[in-house]
Parts: C-alpha cells; sequence; structure tokens
C-alpha cells in the first residue's frame, strides 16, 4: 500500500460522504482511507456505516476502507489513531468537508515519491461554497483572496502537511493535540516545513451559517496565544463590541457586503468566549 487517507470527523453527516465519493474517483489507485469517527453524535456513523459497503464505492473494496471510532478527542488524536492504523507509506491528512479533484492524490504525493520533499501541501485549495454569503464574509474577515483560501503571495513553505512520509511522521510521535494549532505541532517537532506542490486542487468548506461561524470562532478562541498573557489581552481587546463594529463597517463598506457587520460580531463573541474558556480550564478546543 503506497499512501493511506486519514480523515478524521466529528459531527460530519453533511459531507462525509461527499468527501468519500470524491476520493473514490481518484485517478491514483493505490491507497487506503481511514475515516476516525471522533465522537460525533449526530448521523455521522450511519452515514459511515452505508459507505462501507463494498459494492457502493470501488476503492472500498479488498478491505481499503476502515472506520475507526474515538471519544471525543479532537482531530489531532483522531490523526494519530488513523495514522497508527495505516499500513501505507505516504500519509495524507485532509478533513471531512472536502472534495477534490481527480489528480490530487497523484500530484500531492509527487514531490516525496520523486525524492525532493519529505511532506507537502496544496496551494491550490478553494473555498466550496463561495455562493454562500457567511462563506465569503469568512474569506473578507482572513483577508483571503476570492474563492481561495489562502492570502495573496503564499509562500512555497507552510507549517500544516496535507501528506507525510509516515516513517517521519512516527518518528516524533505525531500530532500534539491540543485543538486549533494542532496541526502545526508536527513541523514544529519534525525541524521541516511542508512544501508546495502543484496543480494538487480541492475544495474545502468555510462555515456556512451564523451558528457555525460562532462554533469556528469559539474553537479558535480557545489555543494558546504565541505572547502568552499579551497575547490574550491583545486578542479580547481587538474582539471588543467597539472594534467589532468598526471593523464590521469598514470591511462591509470595502467588500461591498453589509452582512459582514453582522458576521464579524458573531465572530467576535465566539472568539471572546473561546479564550475566557481557555484560560479558566487551560484546555484547548476539541
Amino acid at each position: 500500500m503506497r499512501v493511506s487517507v486519514v480523515i478524521p470527523t466529528y459531527n460530519e453527516e453533511d459531507v462525509i460522504a461527499d468527501c468519500l465519493e470524491s476520493l473514490a474517483k481518484q485517478n491514483f489507485r493505490d491507497f487506503e482511507v481511514i475515516v476516525v469517527d471522533d465522537g460525533s453524535t449526530d448521523k455521522t456513523p450511519s452515514v459511515l456505516s452505508e459507505c462501507q459497503n463494498p459494492k457502493s464505492l470501488p476503492y472500498r473494496q479488498a478491505g481499503k476502507f476502515q472506520i475507526l471510532k474515538q471519544d471525543h478527542l479532537g482531530a489531532g488524536a483522531a490523526r494519530n489513531f488513523g495514522a497508527k492504523k495505516a499500513k501505507g507509506e505516504i500519509l495524507v491528512f485532509v478533513d471531512a468537508d472536502m472534495t477534490f479533484e481527480k489528480n490530487f492524490l497523484k500530484k500531492l504525493i509527487s514531490p516525496i515519491l520523486a525524492g525532493s520533499a519529505k511532506g507537502t501541501f496544496s496551494k491550490d485549495e478553494y473555498v466550496a461554497n463561495w455562493e454562500n454569503v457567511w462563506a465569503r464574509c469568512w474569506n473578507f474577515n482572513e483577508g483571503w483572496i476570492a474563492k481561495r483560501r489562502h492570502r495573496v503571495n503564499y509562500p512555497d513553505t507552510q507549517k500544516v502537511f496535507r501528506a507525510i512520509l509516515k516513517k517521519e511522521f512516527d518518528r516524533v510521535g505525531g500530532f500534539t493535540p491540543g485543538g486549533y494549532t494542532d496541526d502545526y505541532t508536527l513541523s514544529e517537532k519534525l525541524g521541516f516545513y511542508a512544501a508546495a506542490t502543484r496543480d494538487a486542487y480541492f475544495y474545502h468548506k468555510n462555515p456556512g451559517s451564523l451558528i457555525e461561524v460562532f462554533k469556528q470562532a469559539r474553537w479558535i478562541g480557545k489555543r494558546r496565544y504565541k505572547l502568552g498573557f499579551v497575547g490574550y489581552v491583545v486578542a479580547v481587546v481587538r474582539a471588543l463590541l467597539p472594534v467589532s463594529l468598526l471593523v464590521g463597517i469598514l470591511k462591509s463598506i470595502r467588500n461591498r457586503e453589509p452582512r459582514f457587520l453582522v458576521f464579524k460580531i458573531i465572530y467576535d463573541l465566539g472568539v471572546t468566549l473561546g479564550i475566557w474558556e481557555f484560560l479558566i480550564s487551560k484546555k484547548g478546543g476539541k
């Protein structure tokens, strides 16, 4: 087995089947798929059970598709669990709300197979639900390019790996679970960054409702800031209502989207709550 695709999933009943369907259409065939259900409380388990039918998609035959289950420990822990069960020489980490062009896996791992990189990522990441106003507002808030999930002048290296040699992953014990920034920990432990590959096109959903925006922002707030206490103070100040209103109005005008003001207030409220929860509990989001 050349590649193991590991997918952590938590309450992703609406998207996981599309993700698996997209992987089934890959031109590259020498891979397995490992879905780790991270304690879902919605219909995700039943959707996965339906997907496990070996007749439903071609790559699910011959033991190339498996479902693992664990208590809700977060994406980092779920990825580590999946990696332990993986048989591939290369690990590929994707999310349940992603879909992929047919050459995604082939293009993603090509620098690794050529020996020019130990791990890779793709710059060709597009917003899957751009028609959704709140998904567009997420881009406005992040300062990303229209329809893309990154800024202008995206560097050729980054901390987050999409693909990594399993022997390198195992050498450092995988991710350090801890919430929003746990996918950064692999590069910190390895001592090198992921290298950009070309033409590995994929699509990733932004939060598509105000409820999703609030939940995602709250999760983001539950993280460690670089400057310690000063970082938390700065983050809280930036999320204060007067600042939210000012930034919300300015970006609403700049992007010609008045609903961004509502988005900004909800987003900053979620971040503020997440920060205080982290400071009190000292636990990152899962």
